[in-house]
């Protein structure tokens, strides 16, 4: 369904996930996705608004902030970048070492 911003935001439930465990789901989520597209996050993490813009910082996606009508606990945006750098497989707080 468009709205007149354009189309609904994808949404990803991150649920109780910790820090790492949810960068990893929302790095492969963002990869499928096209660049522009925003990203509604749902986590319980505490530290989410603090780690959600130091990875969008790192990566180069933008860190859109609190949605305020967003499902609870919480909820935070992410507009995917069209040229995202690529975190650490096994470490996805990390950029990925070059090729």
């Amino acid at each position: 369904m468009l709205s007149e911003a354009g189309p609904e935001p994808v949404h990803v439930d991150g649920g109780d996930l910790g820090c790492a465990r949810l960068l990893v789901l929302l790095r492969a989520r963002a990869r499928e996705l096209p660049p522009g597209t925003v990203v509604h996050l749902t986590t319980s993490d505490p530290v989410a608004p603090i780690d959600l813009p130091a990875w969008c910082r790192m990566t180069g996606h933008r860190y859109l902030g609190p949605v305020p009508d967003g499902p609870p606990p919480a909820t935070y945006a992410i507009e995917v970048a069209a040229d995202a750098r690529p975190t650490d497989p096994d470490r996805p707080w990390h950029v990925a070492p070059a090729p």
